[in-house]
């Protein structure tokens, strides 16, 4: 199986640069994650395209407690289209900020290390946003694949106001059914 899914990630998070290069202030990220309401899985809603997601649809990360309080993290996808084949990534991730737990680092490549920030969490974790310090990563997460376009939107204007440059968004493509949309 093919574990480069995410390596991306941590490889790319260790070579960024801060905001500052952008005239923006720092990154903040919610004021509170409870992780086990965290835990399970959520669909990759949008992006910033990565090269290790290249044809990737379908994509999911699921995340799960180890007994030693980190977290595992399985990411998956479908390449090409949603009947695809498979790629799977199982990486760790332990929080940093053991105050909010909305810093964490996630690695599928020890020992390697990227920054995987909350920015935004929906009060009962329908949808969460994970972002970098230096806004050159960023992941729209939902528990269910689709979402109501007035939601995205809103999500999409908070990232704004954050300094998210929304020139590189894309959606990801994800299974439709009647009963995904909360």
């Amino acid at each position: 199986m093919h574990k480069v899914l995410w390596l991306g990630v941590v490889l790319i998070s260790g070579c960024a640069t801060t905001t500052s290069r952008l005239g923006l202030p720092p990154l903040q990220t919610v004021p509170k994650v409870d992780l086990q309401r965290y835990l399970g899985t959520w669909y990759e809603l949008a992006s910033f395209p990565q090269s290790f997601q290249k044809g990737c649809t379908g994509s999911t990360a699921n995340y799960s407690l180890l007994p030693d309080g980190d977290v595992q993290v399985v990411n998956r996808c479908r390449l090409n289209s949603l009947e695809g084949e498979e790629k799977v990534a199982t990486g760790l991730a332990r929080v940093v900020d053991k105050d909010t737990n909305a810093k964490l680092e996630v690695s599928f490549f020890r020992p390697f290390w990227g920054d995987y920030w909350v920015i935004q969490l929906d009060p009962e974790y329908r949808y969460a946003v994970v972002g970098h310090p230096g806004r050159d990563y960023l992941w729209i997460l939902s528990r269910t694949p689709t979402v109501d376009e007035a939601v995205y939107e809103g999500i999409v204007a908070g990232l704004k106001a954050d300094g998210y440059p929304l020139d590189r968004l894309v959606r990801t493509l994800q299974p439709v059914s009647a009963s995904s949309s909360p």
